[in-house]
């Protein structure tokens, strides 16, 4: 299946945004930063990969629901189980 460029161009932002915010905890960590804080940048970071992940399962879904073929069918097998492994 072939994603669309719009997404993969979005879910790389994000991913980006993603890796800026860990290089941050990692700042945070090394300067000794009050653990609330960390935890709730780990937090911040942990929704921004799940939203990235789930970005690309949406997409592949719409894409398998116009695809009525066989091959269609097999593709929503392996989404739904990608899906679940975000959720």
């Amino acid at each position: 299946m072939e994603l669309n460029q719009d997404v993969v161009a979005d879910v790389r932002k994000r991913l980006r945004r993603a890796q800026g915010q860990v290089g941050g905890l990692i700042q945070m960590m090394d300067d000794g930063r009050d653990c609330r804080e960390v935890i709730t940048q780990l937090a911040a970071v942990s929704r921004a990969l799940d939203r990235a992940g789930f970005r690309l399962i949406a997409s592949g879904l719409e894409q398998c629901l116009a695809d009525d073929s066989v091959q269609g069918a097999a593709d929503r097998e392996e989404l739904e189980k990608l899906f679940m492994t975000l959720a």
